[in-house]
């Protein structure tokens, strides 16, 4: 079946282009857009949708709003946050109203691709290095950024888990974690599903959203 995908854009010619794209992939389809957030949740309601390309910035409802309303909304699609990363300082909080990844709108075609199968599959990994680029420019500007590492949400983690919690939030994958620990990726894999489950978060973006937020990690990887 294919990944039912919702373009949100103000700009009828970004969707058109990114229409192409995804109409060209034999497990994709385009079921629907919208214009603004607003018109986003209205849509969302009627329409199974898998995945919504959500702008950030928008006219009526911005897409870090209109991206916290969807994701209350009963059995929500998946969110991905588009961002033109000058402008959009506030796209972090995105990912904290429930978005499952964050890409560059000018991304390479192909990777845009590979991101939406991403997070339609449930693995929220953005590439790393958007990840790294992103978070170092807009941990800064979160509140929590700057508290002390002793939060009482990370005494839960064991010592090896806030090693693995801290490696996924600099944008390492299980591969290069596992390298780094010198772990098998299997390992690697149920230390990050213990950290999901001990902290009650949804997937690895909310991993590094924390880790930030708590001071675990700070802008340009330092711990």
């Amino acid at each position: 079946m294919a990944i039912r995908v919702m373009l949100v854009d103000d700009q009828v010619l970004l969707r058109t282009g990114f229409r192409m794209v995804l109409a060209a992939q034999p497990d994709m389809e385009v079921v629907a857009e919208a214009g603004d957030g607003v018109e986003a949740l209205q849509v969302v309601r009627s329409t199974e949708v898998d995945v919504v390309l959500m702008d950030v910035r928008m006219p009526k409802l911005d897409g870090v709003e209109a991206t916290r309303r969807i994701c209350a909304e009963p059995n929500p699609p998946k969110v991905l946050i588009l961002t033109t990363f000058d402008l959009d300082e506030y796209a972090f909080s995105g990912l904290k109203a429930g978005a499952s990844g964050f890409m560059l709108k000018d991304v390479p075609p192909g990777e845009l691709l590979a991101a939406i199968r991403s997070v339609h599959s449930g693995d929220a990994v953005v590439a790393p290095s958007t990840t790294r680029r992103l978070l170092d420019r807009f941990a800064p500007m979160l509140p929590g950024t700057g508290t002390e590492p002793g939060h009482k949400e990370l005494e839960r983690l064991t010592e090896r888990e806030r090693e693995v919690m801290i490696l996924v939030a600099q944008g390492l994958s299980n591969g290069e974690i596992a390298a780094r620990l010198v772990l098998s990726e299997a390992t690697v894999k149920t230390h990050v599903g213990r950290i999901l489950t001990k902290l009650g978060l949804r997937d690895r973006v909310q991993v590094v959203v924390l880790a930030y937020e708590t001071g675990l990690v700070r802008a340009g990887g330092q711990t």
